[in-house]
């Protein structure tokens, strides 16, 4: 951690800056996360926020290793370190706090990266404060009072009115921001029914708290996770307030029409993924998601652009993102029976379903397919799988006191057995199948059955994704030994339940070869997954061969998206 305080605002204090809040908002997360009811109460708001400010650190850092590494003395500029902040807190935005949290600290970066000066001072600081604000609440489509919209807006009102250094105005954005979220209840029915300030504003306070620390060194009154009472599980847990009335700490998800606050039910999918798009293509996109769902927020620009919804319709939602440029890092949650946003009085906080599968997949088109059968699911992008505190996350997010685990990959099974075991003290019953391909989940998926006994459905789910044979057809990156002779870089490599056994040079080829080999020992239904850059003709060619050559078996062929592998093939 950089050495507080900071003076001015530069790249040193916007690297220490992140490092408290990540900090901040780590000892508060289950705090946070245990008060979140607006407009879905599916208790991860804290958790979104941490990872959300965890990969804008992660981008600050690689900023300072880069220079550190090269041969000039000079360290990055306050500009590098604002936009690595942005960019690398959008790229890594979760859920709809984390969505609007990027948009305010890019607000932030465009002022402090302006005209590339050395530092910013107090004048810079309410200027950024102000266009945060301001950006964050257009990124909205419906803009409700009594969110963390509010409570930012408020931070930039208190410190237009502070004259002073960054500690100055700091001080006036964070005692703002504090008011502001004492007064949430009074602004969102939904809110002063269950007791509780919005969970949004309250992890926005805890990172002004953070900004505070940086320019005077001292940790803020009150600060979420720093004073009064440890975080606490409770609805209505209260902390210390800085001044004004008694806030009772906080519940989010902040965007979204008014609906969820007159008792309708919501939609049944979150959708969130980067896109990139022209300026043009996005704001159709914004009518079309706002027509197909709600909780709308669109955050980015030049070029690159986190988009998030709360729709009937993933798929929908996902080609609205097509039509408008490339979309990647594709998430989609199933909110799952009755979850749905929070209603009236009627209606308490949601009861935790009976049983969920939670399971991790390798690409955007198989994250739709499971989720359309009910799973919640974990992306795991190429190169970049998922940490155990992810596959934690998933399994809160799944909200059931049953749920079933499907890492789909040989190499996470450790990985998932750590997050099993951590849930497992939360009073969650978890069980791991250890598939060891997404073909072997979507035939365990397919025996699912939620109303049989926890233990029966295990057994069945099992003996399925065991009964499958997996292989996977991809490209080799370098020469290497195999069990099928020396490849070379760019060669086609077909394995079969994790072992290469054919080296070629044609997909299709190989694929045909590989499918021979595993149909040889026979079996019932072949599954084909592609990946975007495999042209359906191989699929067809794929069809083609089980017709001619297994008259008993069926095929079905799904598209994966961005999957790293080619082509996953199924046999059962």
């Amino acid at each position: 951690m950089a050495q507080v305080p900071q003076t001015f605002f530069d790249a040193l204090a916007v690297r220490t800056w992140c490092g408290l809040a990540l900090e901040t908002l780590g000892r508060a997360r289950e705090e946070i996360d245990a008060i979140n009811v607006y407009p879905v109460a599916d208790g991860d708001t804290g958790t979104n926020l941490y990872l959300t400010v965890e990969s804008a650190v992660a981008a600050v850092e690689a900023v300072f290793a880069g220079h550190a590494a090269g041969s000039g003395p000079e360290g990055p500029t306050l500009a590098d370190a604002a936009r690595a902040m942005a960019h690398g807190a959008l790229i890594g935005a979760r859920g709809n706090s984390g969505t609007i949290l990027a948009q305010l600290l890019r607000g932030m970066a465009q002022v402090l990266a302006e005209d590339a000066p050395a530092h910013a001072d107090g004048q810079g600081l309410r200027l950024a404060l102000r266009q945060a604000a301001d950006s964050a609440r257009r990124a909205v489509a419906h803009p409700v009072e009594g969110t963390v919209l509010t409570v930012a807006s408020a931070a930039a009102d208190a410190a237009d009115g502070a004259r002073g250094d960054c500690g100055t105005v700091a001080r006036a954005a964070y005692d703002g921001a504090r008011e502001a979220l004492a007064a949430t209840p009074g602004q969102l029915p939904v809110l002063e029914r269950a007791g509780v300030v919005d969970a949004g504003g309250r992890g926005l306070v805890a990172v002004l708290g953070a900004l505070v620390e940086t320019f005077t060194g001292e940790r803020a009154r009150g600060v979420a996770g720093s004073a009064g009472p440890g975080p606490s599980r409770a609805p209505h847990a209260r902390v210390e307030p800085a001044a004004g009335p008694v806030p009772v700490d906080g519940a989010l998800e902040e965007c979204a029409d008014g609906a969820a606050v007159q008792g309708q039910e919501g939609p049944a999918f979150e959708v969130i993924y980067l896109l990139e798009a022209e300026d043009r293509a996005v704001e159709r996109l914004r009518e079309r998601l706002d027509a197909l769902g709600d909780s709308l927020v669109v955050v980015g620009g030049d070029g690159l652009w986190n988009v998030h919804v709360h729709v009937d319709d993933a798929g929908a939602a996902v080609e609205a993102g097509i039509e408008a440029g490339r979309p990647h890092r594709i998430r989609i949650t199933h909110f799952g029976a009755g979850d749905v946003h929070t209603t009236g009085a009627e209606r308490p906080p949601r009861e935790r379903a009976q049983r969920a599968v939670v399971a991790v997949v390798p690409g955007e088109g198989l994250a739709g397919l499971y989720s359309e059968a009910g799973a919640t699911t974990v992306l795991a992008r190429p190169g970049e799988p998922p940490a155990s505190g992810e596959l934690v996350q998933a399994v809160r997010r799944a909200h059931a006191r049953e749920v079933v685990l499907l890492p789909n990959d040989a190499d996470l099974r450790h990985t998932a057995a750590a997050a099993a075991e951590q849930v497992r003290t939360e009073g969650i019953r978890v069980a791991l199948i250890p598939t060891r391909s997404a073909v072997q989940g979507i035939a365990a998926l397919a025996v699912h059955e939620p109303d049989r006994r926890f233990d029966e459905d295990v057994v069945s789910m099992t003996s399925a994704a065991g009964a499958t044979r997996y292989a996977e057809v991809t490209v080799a990156e370098r020469q290497s030994w195999t069990m099928a002779g020396i490849c070379q870089a760019g060669d086609v490599l077909g394995l079969i339940d994790g072992d290469v056994a054919v080296i070629g040079s044609d997909v299709a080829e190989t694929a045909e070869t590989v499918l021979d080999r595993m149909l040889s020992a026979g079996g019932e239904m072949v599954t084909l997954v592609l990946g975007d850059a495999v042209p359906d003709a191989v699929a067809e060619h794929l069809e083609g061969r089980v017709r001619e050559g297994y008259l008993a078996v069926d095929t079905v062929v799904y598209r994966g998206g961005r999957q790293g592998a080619l082509l996953l093939i199924g046999v059962e």
